[in-house]
């Protein structure tokens, strides 16, 4: 209770949550998706949200990973209340930001053109498992 009472509401509105499905393509606005379709990006991950933001300047706040749907704590505001990047003024520019430069990131560029050795390894995998069940 002491944690909670020491955070103050001007602390909270510093930090925004980012979940990836704010920014998939394959989710609609009831399941979550928050900016438009044609902006959007498909199955994000946290850690490419992550990346994205940390490469810009975005502070990030701890993550916890007991989470089932993880989520990116980023820093809008400093204490004083102004903006830790002019270029950043709310939480809907920072979201179509990460959903714009997640397709130019080196993870998302190498599988495409490595996807035959995936399967191949992915293949490989499921044999092993099957037979250390016994």
């Amino acid at each position: 209770m002491a944690c909670a009472a020491a955070r103050s509401p001007a602390d909270q509105d510093r930090f925004i949550c980012i979940y990836p499905a704010y920014l998939n393509n394959k989710k609609t606005n009831t399941e979550g998706r928050r900016i438009p379709i044609s902006k959007a990006v498909e199955n994000p991950t946290a850690t490419e949200i992550q990346d994205v933001c940390s490469a810009v300047g975005l502070n990030k706040n701890k993550t916890y990973s007991r989470e089932w749907n993880r989520r990116v704590q980023v820093q809008l505001k400093q204490e004083d209340g102004s903006l830790c990047l002019v270029q950043f003024p709310s939480r809907k520019s920072v979201m179509l930001y990460a959903a714009e430069m997640i397709p130019k990131l080196k993870t998302r560029t190498q599988k495409a053109g490595g996807a035959d050795q995936s399967l191949q390894q992915g293949e490989g995998g499921k044999k092993g498992k099957g037979k250390k069940k016994k």
